[in-house]
């Protein structure tokens, strides 16, 4: 009868390895936590783009900007609402497209209704206190106060994220 040798039976991890491993790593994780707490929000990143918040509606669950202006915007579903002048927006779950101060280009994933049809928005530029968005050569100008808060998708306007309660 044989018995296997030693040298292929499980090692037992030294403590203090043990130890430094478990430091490492949980460093490495508060660490990743607090660059990604630190990340701007959308509506804030929106700002410092010069446009108001309110571009964007509420619930926002990720977003990506590239170096070269391109960028995703993630909701958490479609989402439709009417605003001031009884125009009715339609956001995708997925907003596309590229940004540059005060300008907004090759849009995809927001429409908005006119008369019976859906027509996307090319693109949004801000101009002094209004902004202007594009339906192809066509465009429209709004005061950028229509857009101070984020809209709900369904009706109604707040950019802030509810608070949870206890009671």
């Amino acid at each position: 009868m044989t018995f296997p040798s030693n040298s292929h039976l499980p090692i037992a991890p030294n403590p203090k390895t043990l130890l430094g491993f478990l430091l490492i790593l949980s460093l490495s994780l508060a660490f990743a936590e607090t660059n990604l707490s630190d990340a701007p929000t959308a509506y804030e990143l929106l700002e410092s783009f010069n446009f108001p918040r309110g571009i964007l509606p509420r619930g926002v669950q990720s977003y990506l900007l590239r170096k070269d202006g391109t960028f995703e915007v993630y909701l958490g579903g479609d989402c439709e609402f009417k605003v001031t002048g009884a125009y009715q927006l339609r956001y995708k779950t997925k907003i596309t497209g590229t940004v540059e101060s005060g300008t907004l280009k090759d849009l995809n994933g927001v429409s908005v209704k006119v008369l019976f049809l859906w027509i996307g928005i090319s693109g949004v530029v801000r101009s002094g206190d209004e902004l202007k968005f594009y339906v192809g050569p066509l465009s429209a100008s709004f005061p950028l106060s229509n857009f101070e808060e984020c809209p709900r998708c369904g009706g109604g306007f707040d950019c802030a994220i509810p608070l949870v309660s206890d009671a």
